[in-house]
Parts: structure tokens; C-alpha cells; sequence
């Protein structure tokens, strides 16, 4: 047999391509409620991006997945305060990209967006999603203390990645502390060397 035989199909990944790979940066700036009001906290991460390859739904849909890994550490005590998982996944025959993700909050999102050449430039790609708790489609699910106490209302991601840099600006929309909150992060990153 070949090497193409033992390798098995190529996979085009479309839009999610260019994440596939380790992605390291230190801008990051997370906006966060308080019972005061809110904090700031500067923060370095690493996410890690996986192709799993395709995924066939009911014989009749056919996703690309991409499996990632965040870890957010505060800058000024080194923790860990933010850890992620999750997939992005693209149906180009509907022109879909969607995000699953969860977190160890006991809060998972589904979350998603059309995408479609327009979101291509010559050297960037940007992919938009978003989810409410409310959305039979793209939702939240989250556990009972977390919808009395820190209800995630709405998710809004935006990502846009190219050959070395990727960039995001991400909101979520918590009730907490009896007020409705605009939590947000935003980082630059660039990939790391394999």
C-alpha cells in the first residue's frame, strides 16, 4: 500500500483550516462582573486546535470537525481561571460554521452562524457565531444553580485567523449579583511552532 492509503482521505477543513495548530498569546484582556461592579484581569492563554476529520449526521449531513483545548491564566497570580473545550464544525453544503463548547461551570453552548466566501480575505479567514439561552437552534444549557445564580443569557464569539495570527472578541450576556452583566474577552495570539 501507499502512504496515501495509510494516511486515508484528505479532509478539507474549509474556513476552519487555518486553526489547526498550537495558538499562544499574551494580550488578553477578560472584563468580569463583580458584586461591585467588575474586575479586569490581563491574561495570557494556549489553545490547542485538533482536525477530527468528517462527521456524517443521519446519512445526510456531512460536518468537518475541529477538537481544541483552552487554557487562560491570570498575569498576576499565574492561575488557572479559565478552561475550555469544545468543537468547531462546518456544514458547507448548508453554509454553517458552528462552536460547541463547555466549561467546568456546569455551562455548555451550542452556538452558530452562516459562513460563506465573504468571510475569506486574501489572507484571513472570520467566523462568527452566537447562541441565547432562549434559541431552540443555537442555545445554552446550563446547570439549575448556575440559571439562578449566573445565568448565561446570550454567547456571541468572533475569531478570525490567518497563516500566523489569530484574534477573537467574545461577550456573553450573565445575570449575576442581581444584574444583567457584558462579560468579555479578547486576545491575539500567534502560532506556535510544532
Amino acid at each position: 500500500m501507499g502512504d496515501q492509503a495509510k494516511a486515508g482521505p484528505v479532509v478539507d477543513f474549509g474556513p476552519l483550516a487555518d486553526l489547526i495548530g498550537r495558538w499562544e498569546g499574551d494580550k488578553g484582556i477578560d472584563v468580569a462582573p463583580d458584586p461591585d461592579g467588575r474586575e479586569e484581569n490581563p491574561y495570557y492563554e494556549t489553545i490547542t486546535f485538533e482536525g477530527v476529520g468528517s462527521v456524517e449526521n443521519a446519512e445526510s449531513q456531512r460536518l468537518v470537525a475541529v477538537h481544541y483545548r483552552q487554557i487562560v491564566r491570570r498575569k498576576s497570580d499565574r492561575e488557572v481561571f479559565h478552561h475550555e473545550t469544545g468543537y468547531w464544525m462546518w456544514d458547507r453544503s448548508a453554509g454553517v460554521v458552528m462552536h460547541s463548547l463547555v466549561i467546568p461551570r456546569a455551562v455548555g453552548v451550542l452556538a452558530g452562524g452562516s459562513w460563506d466566501e465573504s468571510g475569506r480575505t486574501a489572507s484571513d479567514v472570520t467566523l462568527e457565531v452566537a447562541a441565547r439561552h432562549d434559541d431552540p437552534a443555537w442555545t445554552i444549557v446550563q446547570s439549575p444553580f448556575m440559571r439562578e445564580h449566573a445565568r448565561t443569557m446570550e454567547f456571541r464569539h468572533k475569531i478570525t485567523v490567518g497563516p500566523e495570527r489569530l484574534s477573537y472578541s467574545e461577550t456573553t450576556i450573565v445575570e449575576i449579583y442581581g444584574k444583567v452583566f457584558e462579560h468579555t474577552d479578547e486576545n491575539e495570539l500567534t502560532r506556535s511552532p510544532d
